[in-house]
């Protein structure tokens, strides 16, 4: 978990839209407490995955990091702390401090954009006019005094005197561009000239500043010097998220985090998590820990990423949270928290449906442990992507390493992942070492859209009629018209499935099961298989995944998928639970959660499947009954037993005592 000097921030972004290492060892093993659940239910989207592969023909810099890109026309602009860069691994070193330029197309560095800064560019805008900005922590440009803060001609690099923004007061960490008012956030005290504490907002074409945004974050954390880290602005231009070293926002408590209405005249929004107050594993060495924000989608919801090292569940340390963004008042919690298990995550992107994640962390879902793998923990080297629905990883692991690729002197690992941004041409990567993909990439590089791939979610089936699938012995299958109400035992019939036996708990999504099976030799004595099944025949199984062996899956009594969540009952228990399970990995959830139910004896349920709505279960008495369920409805009871209807009793023919249940759609 690497800390950092107050000099910078990683920047990103112009959006698309317009256009020293402290490693802290925690002696006790981290144990997670049944969660509550949360009331809002992300339901899993289409989304596309930039390819694992990095472009091979982008540059290479040394010493320092890249923190930051933007694109204009086919010209890509890098800044950060470098101080040396080249064309390819064997080509020789040019002194290109902070900035440079090279084709998007062809990898060429540029020799005509030239620009002299004397530290380091710490964000970039592509502004209006065909504009450079560029903000950092800097003095002097092109030997003309013009302190953090500067509009630059894209071809040549030459400063343009006509743009008035600068930052005297203080360092610029991060830019972000919205229409044509530029968000400025940093450790500066003045903007301009005026007055303006960690925050502040210009006109992009001329630099010059708004004087009707008068939002100030003040006081810093446990003693030290107040600055704005991390800000984003949502698509629609009403909402911005300020992350940072603070503890008030215009005066009203906000600790770390704060949002602010930008519609009409800027006011502090009525939304605050206390998560971010207690302090991480030190305060000294992570005074604050919130790193990188991001709004998602449409705007309805942002994403935190944090570094600190222990202090959850008190404190969001070391974890990539989601919030709402319509939510209000005190206390918010996250919609979902991936904990990394103590490693730190420095930034976050949000495109196409996916969060891509970068820093210095070895593992993502991963609570249950510190500075290892616990259960549940998913290989994810210092790069990753997860979905917006509920935090899982994807089927996404380029992981940040060179292999055998790395050339004599370069860094197979580094403490930051400064930057990720999706540019025109892909996912766009600074770091502070040079390995990628199992490739060279000295400090940057870029994963193309190119070879990437789509993921389409998937559900059970939405029909109401079809077929209930019940286990009747070893290799035997009951198939039972059902329509939702009734079931049409006449035309109940038995079917060799050899391939599903020593089959426990089921659960069909589109064209597979899922099921629990006993397997001689696993680690726990079973596993999650999956089977094809076209309706009929039970194809031959394959392990789900070799992540979810620390599982027990023989402990469930029934289950259903349903949007990200795998629902169950387990063995000498009395509640319906979930966790989360995402279909692309087939990588089950660590955390188990409990959801709020009344009026049914989850203890004696045997087998269930999700039809039209209702949960339809078996017992074991051997009864089939069935009842609605709506999880939207958390922290109210998601199932009120009240409700619940008799399908069927138990007879000498069908007994609905057994975990195997599922049900399909012809």
């Amino acid at each position: 978990m690497p800390t950092y000097s107050l000099s910078w921030r990683s920047t990103r972004r112009h959006r698309l839209r317009a256009a020293a290492v402290a490693l802290v060892t925690v002696a006790a093993v981290l144990t997670v407490p049944t969660a509550a659940s949360a009331a809002v239910v992300p339901a899993p989207e289409p989304a596309t995955l930039v390819s694992t592969d990095p472009a091979d023909q982008t540059p290479h810099a040394r010493n320092g990091e890249a923190r930051a890109f933007a694109e204009i026309g086919n010209t890509v602009y890098v800044g950060g702390s470098f101080t040396q860069i080249r064309q390819t691994a064997t080509s020789a070193w040019i002194a290109r401090s902070y900035l440079f330029a090279y084709d998007r197309t062809t990898g060429t560095i540029s020799t005509t954009f030239l620009p002299v800064l004397d530290g380091a560019v710490n964000s970039l805008i592509a502004g209006p006019g065909g504009t450079l900005i560029v903000g950092g922590a800097f003095k002097n440009v092109n030997g003309v005094s013009r302190r953090n803060l500067v509009a630059l001609e894209p071809s040549t690099g030459m400063m343009i005197d006509s743009w008035v923004g600068r930052s005297d007061g203080g360092t610029v960490r991060d830019l972000v561009l919205h229409g044509n008012w530029l968000y400025v956030a940093g450790a500066f005290n003045w903007l301009n000239g005026t007055a303006h504490s960690g925050l502040g907002r210009l006109d992009a074409t001329t630099g010059e500043i708004d004087p009707t945004f008068d939002i100030n974050t003040t006081v810093g954390r446990h003693g030290t010097s107040m600055y704005a880290w991390t800000i984003d602005v949502s698509p629609d231009g009403g909402t911005l998220v300020v992350g940072g070293n603070f503890l008030y926002v215009n005066d009203l408590p906000r600790n770390q985090i704060a949002l602010i209405d930008v519609t009409g005249t800027p006011s502090v929004i009525d939304w605050s998590s206390e998560r971010f107050v207690a302090p991480c594993a030190n305060p000294t060495t992570f005074v604050h820990y919130v790193q990188d924000v991001r709004f998602g989608g449409d705007g309805t919801w942002f994403v935190v990423g944090t570094n600190g090292g222990s202090g959850w569940p008190s404190a969001y340390c070391d974890a990539l949270v989601r919030f709402e963004t319509a939510h209000r008042g005190p206390n918010q919690v996250a919609t979902w928290v991936n904990f990394t298990g103590n490693d730190t995550i420095t930034s976050v992107e949000v495109a196409d449906n996916i969060i891509y994640l970068g820093g210095h962390f070895r593992w993502l879902n991963n609570p249950n442990a510190s500075d290892r793998a616990g259960n549940g923990a998913i290989d994810r080297l210092g790069i990753g992507a997860v979905t917006p629905a509920t935090g899982m990883p994807v089927n996404w692991n380029p992981r940040r390493s060179g292999g055998s690729d790395l050339p004599s002197g370069a860094s197979s690992w580094g403490s930051s992942v400064p930057v990720l941004w999706r540019g025109s041409a892909g996912l766009y990567f600074g770091h502070n070492s040079d390995g990628m993909g199992n490739e060279y990439h000295g400090r940057l590089g870029v994963f193309p859209i190119s070879g990437g791939r789509t993921i389409i979610p998937k559900n059970p089936p939405t029909g109401s009629s079809g077929h209930l699938h019940l286990n009747v012995g070893p290799g035997q299958v009951a198939r039972v018209p059902f329509d939702s109400t009734t079931l049409d035992t006449a035309n109940a019939t038995v079917v060799s499935q050899p391939n599903y036996t020593d089959a426990g708990a089921t659960w069909l999504v589109d064209d597979r099961i899922y099921w629990s099976h006993v397997v001689a030799g696993t680690p726990t004595g079973s596993r999650i298989d999956v089977s094809l099944f076209n309706g009929s025949t039970i194809g031959g199984s394959w392990e789900a995944s070799g992540y979810n062996d620390w599982y027990n899956p023989a402990l469930l009594t029934g289950a259903f998928y349903l949007d990200g969540r795998l629902y169950y009952t387990r063995s000498g228990a009395n509640n319906l639970y979930y966790r989360y399970f995402e279909i692309d990995g087939n990588y089950l959830g660590a955390t188990e959660f409990v959801l709020p139910t009344t009026g049914v004896t989850w203890s004696a349920v045997r087998g269930m499947a999700w039809v039209d709505g209702r949960i339809v279960y078996g017992a074991t008495n051997g009864s089939l009954r069935s009842v609605a369920f709506d999880p939207t409805l958390a922290p109210t009871a998601a199932v009120n037993g009240a409700g619940s209807t008799l399908v069927a009793e138990a007879t000498p023919e069908l007994t609905w005592s057994t975990a195997s249940m599922f049900f399909s759609v012809p």
